[in-house]
């Protein structure tokens, strides 16, 4: 099986992923206002599933023999989603993830279709599950928006 088109977007997909991690675990960290129950189980929920998410893309990686980029350096050399040092008001908190969630499942639809022309179900799958996971979170994250 070739993996030409598959090892970029899983490391681009891994990067996103891990970033994600670490922003939205920071926001469960800092969130603060009349939301912040809410929000802060649910940026644990999030956070804790995307670190089990890391595992799984990096695993996939080393199954067809390429290694994990594990460094900082070598997720913001590949990530879309870009890290937050500052501590925004929670309703930009969430604006933010939406924003991430969105960019993180594209990143994953490039998974699939690198995936579908190597001939590689197994991969492709793996990206059709992150895609429903991020276009539910940023539906989550998107109705603490409205009204």
């Amino acid at each position: 099986m070739t993996t030409k088109n598959t090892i970029a977007p899983l490391e681009k997909l891994l990067s996103d992923t891990y970033t994600l991690y670490l922003k939205t675990q920071s926001y469960h960290w800092n969130v603060t206002g009349p939301m912040f129950t809410t929000l802060h189980n649910m940026f644990e929920a999030q956070y804790t599933e995307l670190a089990m998410a890391v595992d799984e893309i990096a695993e996939r990686l080393r199954a067809l023999e390429s290694f994990a980029p594990g460094s900082f350096s070598q997720f913001k050399e590949r990530a879309t989603v870009k890290e937050d040092t500052t501590v925004p008001k929670a309703t930009d908190m969430i604006a933010n993830l939406v924003k991430d969630h969105e960019e993180v499942a594209r990143s994953a639809k490039a998974v699939i279709e690198g995936a579908e022309k190597d001939g590689d179900d197994a991969t492709a799958d793996l990206g059709v599950r992150r895609t429903d996971v991020h276009d539910k979170a940023a539906w989550m994250l998107r109705s603490h928006l409205e009204g």
